[in-house]
């Protein structure tokens, strides 16, 4: 389904937030991960499927190197993540993607790989970049230890004791990956081979099965080493602890762009999570296990803000203002919803919007949609997109109509004045080492000519003033037959034209732009908590924390 043409419920329609409030990057860089996160989403589904898990292969050897795999049987087909645990010197673990091995590499199999294959992806996978996979294959992966709390936990179950809670609550994951690729990367499957099947349909369902499966491949690895060293005194990993810990992630800027790239998907994604609010504040009561749903999200909210910790000074900003709301969120739930309050969380989103921090509202607005899965949950299926067809060029559009939609859904844009050197410091290009997206200083660095355009607030500008003496009948086709390199910007105009929500409203090259802020906006829809920035272009996040392992969902776990 695309959400250009989702029919909101007709009395939510006036409680949808407009773009011009939406899609401002501190809003967008404040967003926290909701029910309609993708991985939420693989979970409701394995479980309302009953798929089954087992750990079919496990080749370790009592240095911790060998291969493994775990198997997803859904309804229809299987998936299987093929591991390779590897002996790495300490000198060698990096997080930068100009890292050249890891402590674990990783492929999903579209299937049951044979010996031949596995020996075919050992060969290739722990090469990352360097190597090739197969269009059987739908992601390729790769991990680094944590290296302090993976230390911790071996020599704690070694020893016949459980890991100290403090430790596994600093850091929270025993490792993290360092890149999850698919969609075509490096030979695997292109989404469209997948895009039909209805447990990938979603976006980024194949990344977020195989991160799961990884962060069984964690506690299954650290159990191991602490056998082999502890021989019969070992023990296993509570459960309770386990829960606490999730996969790590560190990523850079090579996500940032992807939501200025995808417009329409920016814009289902957006426009699902909006219509979901909306759905919410239109509803006229708030039964008593509602209410008690909303208390258990607060609850939960104030216990992962008091884990939250990070050294970048804004997010430290962020979350003492996160923490101060939510206990000022604790006392206005005490007396609410109130005697025959009419709309009640229409009633408290407004409270939240006058009194809240905008990461305290985008906090609010996730524990307000827990409570209402069977309103909301259905919106999960429309926030993937056909971007093919939204790409096609409208040649016949005259130009007055264009730049009505310049007037209406640009405004933003046409008010920035680029020729302050503050409004067009920045320039993003792509690096020739690695092939990933970079952000350089126009008047200190070289480069500037080999510009990506993911500026759009400039390319409308000059759009717009292309425009100028052009009379208003005439046709679009005629226009860029004359002024062909106005063709990129002209589609993404048609574009939001159907999609509202397409387009960041703010100024990608500006002296004080953010990338972090595109990046958290990115990863929430992911599931992504604990959203910690090492700079203005890296975070590291956790993906899967305090939810279940697929071993949960095994009668009797792994033997």
């Amino acid at each position: 389904m695309d959400c250009a043409s989702l029919n909101p419920m007709p009395e939510a329609a006036a409680f949808r937030r407009p773009p011009s409030q939406v899609m401002r990057l501190d809003r967008m860089g404040s967003a926290h991960p909701t029910r309609l996160s993708f991985l939420r989403g693989l979970l409701r589904r394995v479980v309302r499927e009953a798929w089954r898990f087992d750990r079919v292969l496990w080749e370790i050897d009592d240095r911790g190197v060998g291969r493994a795999v775990y198997r997803a049987a859904g309804p229809d087909r299987s998936y299987s993540l093929v591991a390779f645990a590897h002996d790495l010197p300490d000198e060698m673990r990096s997080d930068r993607v100009i890292a050249t091995a890891w402590d674990a590499t990783f492929a999903l199999f579209d299937g049951e790989p044979t010996a031949a294959d596995l020996d075919r992806l050992e060969a290739n996978v722990p090469l990352q970049e360097a190597g090739r996979v197969s269009p059987r294959e739908l992601s390729l992966s790769r991990a680094n230890r944590s290296v302090r709390l993976f230390a911790h936990v071996i020599d704690r179950l070694a020893s016949g004791r459980q890991p100290d809670m403090a430790e596994v609550e600093a850091v929270g994951y025993l490792m993290r990956t360092t890149a999850v690729y698919g969609s075509g990367k490096f030979g695997a499957a292109d989404r469209a081979a997948i895009a039909e099947r209805p447990e990938l349909s979603a976006p980024f369902q194949a990344e977020m099965l195989s991160v799961w499966l990884t962060r069984q491949f964690t506690v299954d690895i650290a159990e191991h080493l602490a056998r082999v060293r502890g021989g019969a005194a070992a023990v296993r990993l509570d459960p309770a602890i386990g829960r606490a810990l999730g996969v790590g992630n560190s990523t850079g800027l090579g996500m940032a762009p992807f939501l200025v790239r995808h417009p329409v998907l920016l814009n289902n994604w957006m426009l699902a999570r909006e219509e979901a609010l909306a759905r919410v504040r239109a509803h006229r009561s708030a039964p008593p296990e509602a209410v008690a749903a909303l208390h258990a999200a607060l609850a939960e909210a104030q216990e992962n803000a008091r884990l939250w910790h990070s050294e970048h000074p804004v997010q430290i900003e962020k979350l003492d203002a996160l923490r101060d709301d939510l206990s000022r969120l604790a006392e206005r739930l005490a007396d609410w919803p109130g005697q025959g309050a009419d709309r009640p969380w229409d009633s408290l989103w407004r409270w939240g919007e006058s009194e809240l921090s905008l990461e305290g509202q985008e906090a609010l607005l996730a524990m307000m949609l827990e409570p209402h899965g069977d309103l909301v949950d259905g919106l999960a299926d429309c926030m993937t997109a056909d971007e093919r067809a939204s790409f096609r060029l409208d040649g016949a559009m005259s130009v007055a109509t264009l730049c009505d939609i310049l007037a209406e859904h640009y405004g933003w844009a046409l008010a920035i004045d680029f020729d302050q050197p503050e409004n067009s410091a920045r320039f993003w290009y792509v690096s020739e080492e690695k092939l990933e997206p970079r952000l350089g200083n126009r008047f200190e660095e070289e480069g500037a000519a080999l510009e990506q355009p993911l500026c759009i607030a400039r390319l409308v500008r000059e759009l717009h003033a292309a425009l100028h003496d052009w009379p208003g009948d005439t046709p679009l086709a005629a226009f860029l037959l004359s002024r062909p390199e106005h063709r990129f910007m002209v589609r993404r105009a048609q574009i939001v034209r159907r999609h509202p929500y397409a387009e960041v409203h703010d100024n990608l090259i500006a002296e004080k732009m953010l990338p972090i802020d595109l990046m958290r906006c990115k990863l929430a829809f992911f599931g992504a908590s604990r959203f910690d920035p090492r700079s203005d272009k890296w975070v590291r996040i956790s993906l899967f924390q305090g939810l279940p392992y697929p071993s949960d969902m095994t009668p009797g776990g792994w033997k």
